[in-house]
């Protein structure tokens, strides 16, 4: 286990600027996912990282050793990083246990007891014998994983580790890999484009956008407490509401509310208060309580529901987003009541 450290870190590619001044420290032992859009300088990143990519400017550094600036560029396979690829990239013509040992030193693959380690460690104890073709995907990406930890390498980097899988697939090989890497204490660096893979695997989330850090925190402040609007709009779906704010509270569509993040200064400030959509919920109209609104639509998901309602009347329609457990209500009017507070970005 070692901690990743990465300083100020420039890459340029051609005449593009893809990383600019990046810092990002992983804690020993943890696992800390890069989220963002395609395009924002992710894979580069990683790749700089594992040492196929030389930066301009910055350091990284493993543990106590520089690997990466000062005039200095260890060569990938002397920086003791296992990279695990988006599909696993398996060897068809081997079998399971020698996938695995091919990650090991050559002197030490044909008896090392570490490969049933491994195996054991992904929950794939007794599959040594196998061909990759008999796996199933997610089966697939855990030999990856097996093979990136059978050297013990201080650093695990995963490239979008689950992308390839079914959908129905992702969440179970989500929660083992997770589980693999707990157990075996690794330092990992995980870059990904899905907020949901990035919330439930990482102990802390780092959002990269425009080749910045834009943030980086726990998977709960980053997604309740987003440092920006640009942030809060990528990680989870928002309801935006123009506003007006003065001493904590914020005048919007939805009525009065509490705000967290209120500029200093007692005067009004003018931007917008920032929901979320499970923080809405649909009322009776018998209630009074609320706002009044209009289901204009939604999307039905089986678990629950995303309903549309319309606000505002005709002289300032604005249109927000409930998340409900059920079925999507008929369209008609209802009321709006809203739970816990905003969170409120300037103008």
């Amino acid at each position: 286990m070692s901690t990743l450290s990465i300083r100020d870190l420039d890459v340029t590619l051609g005449d593009h600027a893809v990383l600019r001044g990046v810092d990002l420290e992983v804690p020993s032992g943890s696992i800390t996912a890069v989220l963002g859009p395609s395009g924002c300088g992710k894979t580069t990143l990683l790749r700089s990282v594992a040492g196929f990519v030389r930066p301009e400017s910055g350091e990284v550094r493993i543990g106590d050793v520089l690997v990466s600036g000062a005039g200095r560029h260890l060569a990938p396979e002397r920086r003791g990083v296992a990279l695990v690829p988006q599909e696993g990239a398996l060897f068809p013509h081997l079998t399971v246990g020698q996938n695995v040992a091919f990650g090991l030193p050559r002197a030490e693959r044909r008896r090392s007891p570490r490969v049933a380690e491994v195996l054991d460690l992904v929950g794939l104890a007794g599959f040594a014998a196998r061909r990759p073709a008999e796996l199933s995907g997610g089966q697939q990406q855990r030999v990856a994983l097996a093979r990136a930890l059978a050297p013990d390498p201080s650093l695990v980097l995963l490239d979008e580790p689950f992308s390839a899988l079914d959908a129905a697939l992702r969440e179970s090989v989500r929660t083992q890999v997770r589980e693999a890497l707990e157990r075996s204490r690794a330092t990992a660096l995980v870059v990904t484009h899905d907020q949901d893979e990035a919330l439930s695997v990482a102990d802390s989330v780092a959002v990269l956008d425009d080749g910045r850090i834009q943030m980086h925190d726990s998977p709960q402040a980053v997604y309740r407490s987003p440092s920006g609007l640009g942030v809060a709009r990528f990680v989870g779906q928002c309801v935006e509401l123009p506003a007006s704010v003065s001493g904590g509270v914020a005048v919007t569509a939805l009525g009065p509310m509490r705000v967290e993040a209120v500029p200093p200064g007692s005067g009004l400030a003018q931007g917008v208060v920032v929901l979320r959509p499970e923080q809405l919920r649909l009322l009776p109209l018998t209630t009074g309580e609320g706002t009044a609104g209009e289901v204009v639509g939604g999307e039905y998901f089986g678990h629950d529901a995303l309903v549309r309602v319309r606000i505002g009347g005709n002289d300032s329609p604005l249109e927000v987003q409930v998340r409900t457990l059920g079925e999507i209500p008929e369209r008609g009017a209802v009321r709006v009541g809203v739970s816990g507070p905003g969170r409120f970005y300037p103008a």
